[in-house]
């Protein structure tokens, strides 16, 4: 566990919005603002349940899954002991729903949710440095209604865009293993097939997202240039499918580790975040 962590705290907590209580992981159904879940929503618990429950109620059926034993033990015990800052509060501690419209123009993919960032709050990119990054370009670029995003109740909406994640559990030191987003691809070529006929960019924040975002275009059938486009900061390519010309772009990740040290700045991010709004347009 992280050294910024308490032994094991009190459940359950009050939630920083809403004042309910929950107990840490949230137990679906029981009011988690933008829960998609009920408590009779069926469980993925291997690698063939994801793909055969990867339709109907996707998204409720993703954030309910238990596939992968490593990530369920690790997330739920992030849950549990929590971060020092956050221990009056309850931890989502469950794969984390996509964010956003469900026609997007824009697909934005990320990796996999923060331990105490998604993981906590339940929604993608929220309560966590890389979030404040990557909403207020949306913002600026007039593709979310603010700039911040706090907790799953504060109001945030986007337009015309959607946040996915390959992998929707957080996973120790931030590193899924290739198993793991293997199985968690279920989730995500069901999704892309959902929404996928609305898209006509794809934002993909780091290289392991680029990949993804290449392998599932592939899976749906669409058209991926050869050689493979190599990932980097700006990049674009076109990918043919069935619906016309998507154009995939790349973007550095908004960790830390590229925030903090300059590798990638404000201006660096909008000018990927503007190009993907005004080719949507």
């Amino acid at each position: 566990m992280n050294s910024s962590t308490t032994s094991p705290t009190p459940s359950p907590a009050e939630h920083p919005a809403t004042g309910q209580p929950f107990a840490s992981p949230v137990p679906p159904g029981t009011g988690w603002p933008g829960d998609p879940s009920t408590a009779q929503t069926p469980v993925a618990r291997s690698a063939a349940d994801v793909h055969r429950l990867a339709t109907g109620d996707l998204l409720a059926r993703s954030c309910v899954c238990r596939a992968c034993p490593r990530l369920v033990a690790w997330r739920e015990d992030v849950a549990r002991t929590k971060r020092r800052a956050f221990r009056a509060q309850p931890y989502w501690g469950r794969p984390v729903p996509s964010l956003g419209v469900a026609d997007p123009r824009v697909l934005v993919v990320g990796l996999a949710p923060a331990a105490h960032g998604g993981n906590r709050t339940g929604r993608m990119f929220t309560g966590d440095r890389s979030g404040d990054w990557i909403v207020r370009a949306l913002h600026r670029a007039g593709l979310a209604s603010r700039p911040t995003s706090v907790h799953a109740a504060d109001g945030l909406t986007l337009r015309r865009t959607r946040i996915v994640a390959p992998v929707r559990c957080a996973p120790p030191d931030n590193k899924p293993t290739p198993a793991e987003r293997e199985t968690c691809a279920g989730w995500f070529d069901a999704e892309l097939t959902e929404v996928g006929g609305d898209v006509r960019v794809v934002l993909a924040l780091g290289a392991i997202a680029w990949a993804a975002a290449l392998g599932a275009a592939r899976r749906a059938g669409w058209a991926v240039p050869r050689p493979q486009p190599r990932f980097g900061h700006g990049a674009e390519a076109v990918l043919g499918a069935p619906h016309g010309p998507v154009v995939l772009l790349g973007s550095y990740h908004v960790s830390q580790q590229n925030t903090s040290t300059g590798r990638l700045t404000e201006a660096m991010l909008d000018g990927v975040v503007s190009r993907a709004a005004a080719l949507a347009d």
